[in-house]
């Protein structure tokens, strides 16, 4: 069992959004002592993502190595990420040099360092700062030439934009992404497909209840509400899946079989409590469940 669910959760998480909008490598092997990169994410042509607010605009402007952390990372941790970043850079333009072609400086890959806080001294020390002009308040860019910006998650903005991105915070942060998440209209396949990964993230950490840590016990709190709702939908889900298959077997015994006819009326039968919808399947007549329904 993976000691880091934070982590197989976050690469899931990244891999579920944007998938849609172009080619998602979990576990991205980079050539240079077998590094890996979190998530290594190459836009679509054409791709667009409305939905997904700051973390889509992220991804759509280039090839984009995401590094999302639990902790704020260490200053170790932040150039073993440009490490991988400068690893892909050179690659790529190593393929673009056999091809005999060049690769604009702006459109080579950019590292995003995903952490819930960054200390003013973790900031500092590798000169990143605020672009307000273009960028909102929480990211912070390191000097042009490393293609990198550090997202103190903690600091976002809470708004929709910034949604599934502050999912991958801490704490309150976390906490209040989660609420809103559950917020969402339940059609959302978005919200759907979230909370069956934040409900597999959590039986992980439930299954290491021998020693779980603080941070651990935290974001098992965090993550309860959203895996009780889930597990209510999927509940109520099969309840409903179950009286949908006890209808059709009544109008199956009753005409034979479900045409297109008697499909289309399933729905409307469901409406009805147990109770009211058997005699009506068993005694009406085909003409009558249909100009009734």
């Amino acid at each position: 069992m993976t000691r880091k669910p934070h982590d197989q959760f976050a690469k899931q998480f990244l891999e579920e959004l944007l998938s849609p909008l172009g080619k998602v490598e979990p576990n991205k092997e980079v050539i240079d002592e077998a590094r890996f990169v979190d998530v290594l994410f190459s836009p679509a042509p054409q791709a667009q993502a409305p939905n997904l607010g700051l973390l889509g605009r992220i991804a759509l402007l280039n090839t984009a190595l995401l590094e999302p952390f639990r902790n704020q990372p260490s200053r170790t941790e932040v150039r073993n990420c440009l490490t991988k970043l400068f690893t892909v850079i050179a690659d790529s333009q190593r393929k673009a040099k056999r091809e005999d072609t060049t690769i604009p400086e702006d459109d080579l890959a950019r590292l995003w360092i995903l952490s819930p806080s960054a200390s003013p001294g973790l900031l500092e020390s590798f000169g990143a700062k605020l672009d307000l002009e273009t960028w909102m308040i929480g990211v912070y860019f390191l000097p042009d030439s490393f293609r990198t910006a550090i997202l103190a998650i903690n600091q976002l903005p809470v708004t929709d934009e910034t949604l599934w991105l502050r999912i991958l915070g801490k704490g309150q942060t976390q906490r209040q992404a989660v609420n809103e998440l559950l917020a969402l209209p339940e059609s959302n396949l978005l919200r759907q497909n979230t909370l069956k990964l934040i409900t597999n993230w959590r039986i992980v950490l439930i299954q290491q209840t021998d020693n779980l840590t603080e941070d651990e016990q935290e974001l098992i709190m965090n993550l309860s509400q959203a895996y009780q709702q889930w597990e209510d939908t999927t509940k109520q889900q099969a309840r409903l899946e179950g009286q949908r298959q006890v209808v059709e077997n009544l109008l199956r015994y009753r005409f034979g079989s479900v045409d297109e006819e008697l499909s289309r009326i399933v729905d409307s039968l469901l409406q009805l409590p147990p109770e009211e919808f058997t005699p009506l399947c068993l005694q009406l007549t085909r003409e009558e469940l249909l100009t009734r329904f």
